[in-house]
């Protein structure tokens, strides 16, 4: 991290433990001489829960070659932060003691027939029928591989690999790993519509195209959810962004997959 960061900003989940801790951060920065700064920050930290990261993430998201993200969990589960004493937190930026982690994102494209809506995703992208089951076509570098008959699909980040892609039996992959992957929702599987039936982890540099039927349709990219019935297809690939995390000590991606979905203690 560049120590002569001095610009900051902070998203609160709202809740008064967090508006307390976000109180406390502001105060605590401006009089360390950081310039409170929410429209052009270098640093965002996330006071909440995951869902306040992914608030961050869309809020910030025109900035991510010049801002870095700091989650401070106030909430049950927050896989993406390691942070649980705000005073040392505090100090480490202030100190300038963090280290810089880098996770890959989902680039989507959606196109229908009222023209191209392009979304950046930290942890999925799905899509799912407003009436019921859908049928979709997917395309991987321009040749059909599948129709996909079902509830929907889940198209996942790495980071994102821990969220709805893993409740649908899709692998937990290392954010080192530059990819997506696709996972199915509740597909049908007959002598009519055949799937793989697996999730598919597709590397950078190759392009995932859905191609629904003719329908209504409801898609969320994050916490963000749209409604169409003019779609055509969408595209999905490993973003050419990355969102940086600030981190104060390195903590083995398997160790937080562990105390998050094992460890009792």
């Amino acid at each position: 991290m560049n120590t002569e960061t001095r610009c900051f900003a902070v998203i609160s989940r709202g809740d008064p433990i967090s508006e307390v801790k976000r109180e406390l951060a502001i105060r605590t920065l401006e009089r360390a001489g950081f310039v409170y700064q929410a429209e052009e920050p270098e640093i965002i930290l996330a006071i909440g829960g995951d869902g306040t990261v992914l608030q961050a993430f869309h809020t910030y998201k025109h900035r991510l070659e010049l801002s870095g993200f700091i989650a401070y969990n106030t909430g049950h589960l927050g896989f993406y932060s390691d942070w649980d004493d705000l005073d040392a937190l505090l100090q480490a930026i202030i100190e300038g003691h963090l280290i810089t982690v880098s996770y890959p994102l989902v680039e989507v494209h959606v196109h229908s027939h009222e023209g191209q809506t392009s979304f950046l995703a930290l942890n999925d992208f799905t899509i799912k029928g407003v009436k019921g089951s859908v049928q979709i076509n997917v395309c991987l570098n321009q040749h059909l591989f599948e129709s996909f008959k079902g509830d929907g699909l889940c198209v996942s980040s790495p980071s994102g690999s821990t969220g709805y892609n893993k409740s649908l039996g899709g692998a937990i992959v290392h954010p080192s790993l530059e990819m997506i992957q696709l996972s199915e929702m509740a597909s049908i599987n007959n002598r009519v519509y055949r799937t793989i039936g697996s999730s598919l982890v597709i590397p950078k540099h190759h392009v995932l195209k859905l191609m629904p039927e003719r329908d209504s349709y409801i898609y969320t990219v994050d916490h963000e959810s749209y409604f169409t019935d003019t779609i055509q297809e969408v595209r999905c690939n490993v973003a050419k962004e990355k969102i940086q995390f600030y981190r104060c000590r390195t903590f083995p991606f398997w160790n937080r997959v562990k105390e998050a979905f094992i460890s009792t203690d």
